[in-house]
C-alpha cells in the first residue's frame, strides 16, 4: 500500500489543512509554528510503530475544545482522512480469495479520529464477489437458484439459512460467506489491515546514549522503564550487527574483542559513507568494568561505551560529547537499522531532521534519505533549512502555512494550519527556505564555468567578444573560448564570489576596472589569496592609464565614433574627443567623460547608458574592420589583454 493523500481536521493548530498529496518524498516547508509538527502527528496516529492515541485534551483545537461535545455529538472527532493506493501483491491478496473483479479500484480510504479507531472505505464489487463464491462451492442450477437475486453476502446468507435440506455445496458457500463475517467489505479490510504500513516518527531531539551500564539496563528492561536513548544504543547496537547478550556472552577476551571490532568496523562503513564533514573519524565499541570512582550507574558493573576516534588529533573521545549535529545523525541512522528490521515497509516521518548540522552535513542527510530510504520507503519530512529542501525535485516541496486573515475592522481571523503546494499563496517568510534552496543551486552554476573570468558588469562582456572577433579576423588569437565570462558587479564583489564558488575547485580570474581610490583594493585582493597569484589584473596594466575601464581600450577619437553611431550624434551633436575630456576633465575615465558630456547635448539626445554602446558594438562589428590608427590601437590593446588572460587557464 502507498499513502497517495491526507486531510487533517480539528487537529491542535489545524482546522481544515485542505487535501494535500503525498509521494514517496514528501517535503514539508514552513516556518516556526506553522503546523508542521502537528500534520506528521496527525500522520502518525493512523498506524502508529509506537503506542500512539489521540487525545481530546490534547489534540483538538483548544479554542473549540469546551464546545467539543457540541461540535462532536457522538464524541468522536475526525482528525485524518488518507488515500492509499493498492499494489500489486495487495490486489492479489483481494483477488486470491473475493476473485478478480472483487475491486472496483486500487484506491482505499482510511479514516482516524479521536475516540474512534481506523476507518476503512473499500471499493469492494459485492455482487462479482458473491458470484466468484458461487461459482466456487455451487455445482449446480438448483445451488445457484437459492442465491438468485442476492446482491451481497448477508443477503446471501440469509437465503442459504432459509433453505431447510441444504446440499453439500450450499453447506460449504454458506460457512465460506460466514467466514467473510457476511460481509465482504470487512473481509477484506481484514485481509488489508496486516498489510498496511507503519508509521515511524522520529525529531531532532532524539539522540543516542553515549555509554550504557548493562546492570542499570536491565534494570530499566525489568520495570518497562527504558528511555528512548537507551532504546537507540540498542538500536545501535543491532545496527552493528551485535547486541548485549551476544556482547556479555563472550567467554574469551580475544573473542570479545573481535566482536567489538567487527561491529565498530560494520558501523563506520555505513555511517561515514553518509557522513562527509569529517573523513578522519571512525566508531568504537568498548567493553568494560565501571570503576569506583565514575558517575553512577557507571561505576559498578559492565559499561559498554560508543566512542569515536579522530585520527587526525590522535584522541578518541565518548559518543556524548562529539557535537549535537553528529550525535543525532549517528542516532538516526542506528534507529533506521533497527527500524528496517521491526516494522518492513514503514513511512518514515521525520520531525525537523538534522536541524542542528551544518548546511553540507543536511546534504549529507538528504542524500542518505534519497539513497537508503527513498527505494523501500515513503518518507515525509519537515523543515525550514534551505539546505534540506530537495532542490531538483521541488514538485515534492509543500508549503505549511499558519493562516491568519484580518477582516475590515483589523480583527484577526484565524484559519489554522493550510498544506498547498502553490506557492505563489504564501507570504515571503514561509517561502524563504524554497528561496534559498533555489538561489543556492543557482548559484552553483549560473554564468560560471570551470575557467571562470570575472569582469564589471554585461557590456565588458559585449566589449571583449566584439574586440575578440576582430582580433581573430586579423590573424590573432582572440579570448580563449575556455573562459566564462560573468560579471561579479565590481572590485567589491570579487572576494564574497570567489568564496561562494571555492567548493566548485573553479579557475576564476578577475579584470577590474580602475579608478581613484582602488588601487589599494585591488592590492588588499591580491593579498588575499582568494585567487591564485597573478590571477587580478586590472584594465589600466593594458591601457597605459592610471584610471581605466574596458571602454579605454579604444582610444578616446575611436570611442567618439562609437558614440556617434550608438546615438546617431551627427553635425553640432557630434561627439569630439575636445567635447569628451571637456564634459569631466578631472578624469581619464572615457566612460566617465561620456557621461558628462551627453548631458550637456539638447534635451532630444538620449542619455549616456553604460550598456548602449557595447550594445550596438556587437550588432555592428563592421566597426573595428578599418585600418586608422585608432582602430589597430584598440585591437592591439586587446590582443595584449587576451595573451595575459589565456595563460592564466
Amino acid at each position: 500500500m502507498k499513502l497517495t493523500a491526507a486531510r487533517v481536521t480539528n487537529f491542535r493548530s489545524i482546522e481544515d489543512s485542505g487535501e494535500f498529496k503525498v509521494g514517496d518524498l514528501t517535503c514539508l516547508v514552513g516556518k516556526n509554528e506553522a503546523g508542521k509538527t502537528a500534520i506528521l502527528s496527525a500522520l502518525y496516529g493512523v498506524n502508529p510503530y509506537d503506542t500512539f492515541e489521540y487525545d481530546k485534551t490534547r489534540d483538538y483545537p483548544r479554542r473549540f475544545l469546551n464546545k467539543f461535545e457540541e461540535r462532536a455529538e457522538s464524541g468522536e472527532s475526525k482528525v485524518i482522512d488518507t488515500i492509499w493506493t493498492l499494489d500489486d501483491d495487495d490486489v492479489q491478496s483481494i483477488t486470491d480469495r473475493f476473485g478478480g473483479k472483487a475491486l472496483r479500484s486500487r484506491e482505499v480510504t482510511v479514516a482516524r479520529g479521536i475516540g474512534f479507531g481506523r476507518r476503512w472505505s473499500v471499493p469492494i464489487d459485492h455482487a462479482a464477489c458473491l458470484e466468484f463464491m458461487v461459482e466456487k462451492h455451487a455445482s449446480d442450477e438448483t445451488e445457484r437458484n437459492v442465491v438468485k437475486g442476492c446482491t451481497n453476502a448477508a443477503e446471501a446468507v440469509a437465503a442459504i439459512e432459509a433453505v431447510a435440506q441444504q446440499s453439500t455445496g450450499l453447506s460449504a458457500l454458506l460457512a465460506d460467506l460466514k467466514s467473510a463475517n457476511e460481509d465482504f467489505e470487512s473481509a477484506a479490510i481484514g485481509i488489508l489491515e496486516p498489510r498496511m504500513p507503519k508509521f515511524f516518527l522520529t525529531s531532532h531531539f532524539e539522540r543516542m546514549s553515549g555509554e550504557i551500564s548493562i546492570t542499570a539496563l536491565n534494570h530499566a528492561k525489568a520495570h518497562n522503564s527504558l528511555t528512548p536513548a537507551d532504546r537507540i544504543f540498542l538500536d545501535f547496537l543491532a545496527y552493528a550487527g551485535t547486541s548485549i547478550e551476544e556482547l556479555q556472552a563472550s567467554k574469551r577476551l580475544e573473542e570479545l574483542k573481535a566482536k567489538c571490532e567487527g561491529a565498530s568496523n560494520e558501523i563506520t562503513d555505513e555511517i561515514f559513507e553518509f557522513w562527509t564533514q569529517n573523513d578522519a573519524l571512525h566508531v568504537q565499541i568498548d567493553i568494560a568494568e565501571g570503576r569506583p570512582e565514575d558517575k553512577p550507574p557507571f561505576n559498578v558493573g559492565t559499561v559498554v561505551t560508543a566512542r569515536i576516534h579522530n585520527s587526525n588529533h590522535r584522541v578518541t573521545v565518548p559518543l556524548s560529547e562529539r557535537s549535537a549535529g553528529f550525535i543525532w545523525f549517528f542516532s538516526f541512522l542506528a534507529q533506521f537499522k533497527q527500524l528496517r528490521k521491526a516494522a518492513g515497509n514503514a513511512i518514515i516521518l521525520l520531525d525537523e531532521p538534522g536541524l542542528t548540522l551544518h548546511g553540507k552535513a543536511q546534504s549529507d542527510l538528504l542524500h542518505y534519505i534519497e539513497k537508503r530510504l527513498l527505494p523501500e520507503h515513503q518518507v515525509i519530512y519537515s523543515t525550514h533549512s534551505p539546505f534540506m529542501v530537495p532542490s531538483d525535485r521541488l514538485s515534492d516541496v509543500l508549503i505549511v502555512e499558519d493562516v491568519v486573515k484580518r477582516d475590515n475592522r483589523g480583527r484577526a481571523l484565524v484559519e489554522g494550519t493550510k498544506v498547498r503546494d502553490d506557492v505563489l499563496l504564501v507570504d515571503k517568510d514561509t517561502l524563504f527556505p524554497l528561496q534559498g534552496a533555489l538561489g543556492y543551486e543557482i548559484t552553483q552554476s549560473l554564468f560560471v564555468g570551470k575557467n571562470t573570468l570575472l569582469v564589471e558588469g554585461p557590456s565588458d562582456i559585449l566589449y571583449l567578444q566584439a574586440l575578440s572577433m576582430a582580433v581573430q579576423q586579423r590573424g590573432g588569437l582572440g579570448l580563449d573560448p575556455q573562459w566564462t565570462m560573468c560579471p561579479s558587479g565590481g572590485i567589491d564583489k570579487i572576494a564574497p564570489f570567489a568564496a561562494l564558488f571555492g567548493a566548485n575547485k573553479l579557475n576564476i580570474a578577475a579584470l577590474c576596472d580602475v579608478a581613484n581610490g582602488d588601487k589599494a583594493k585591488v592590492e588588499r585582493l591580491r593579498k588575499s589569496n582568494v585567487l591564485r597569484a597573478g590571477h587580478v589584473l586590472t584594465m589600466a596594466e593594458f591601457t597605459g592609464l592610471d584610471e581605466s575601464d574596458v571602454e579605454d581600450l579604444f582610444p578616446p577619437a575611436k570611442y567618439a565614433e562609437l558614440l556617434n553611431a550608438t546615438y546617431g550624434l551627427v553635425g553640432a551633436n557630434a561627439m569630439t574627443v575636445e567635447r569628451l575630456q571637456a564634459g569631466a576633465p578631472q578624469t581619464q575615465r572615457v566612460v566617465k567623460q561620456a557621461d558628462a558630456a551627453l548631458r550637456l547635448l539638447p534635451a532630444d539626445v538620449a542619455e549616456f547608458d553604460h550598456f548602449a554602446p557595447s550594445a550596438w558594438l556587437i550588432r555592428n562589428p563592421a566597426f573595428l574592420d578599418g585600418d586608422d590608427a585608432e582602430t589597430q590601437a584598440a585591437l592591439a590593446r586587446a590582443a595584449k589583454l587576451f595573451a595575459a588572460l589565456n595563460v592564466l587557464l
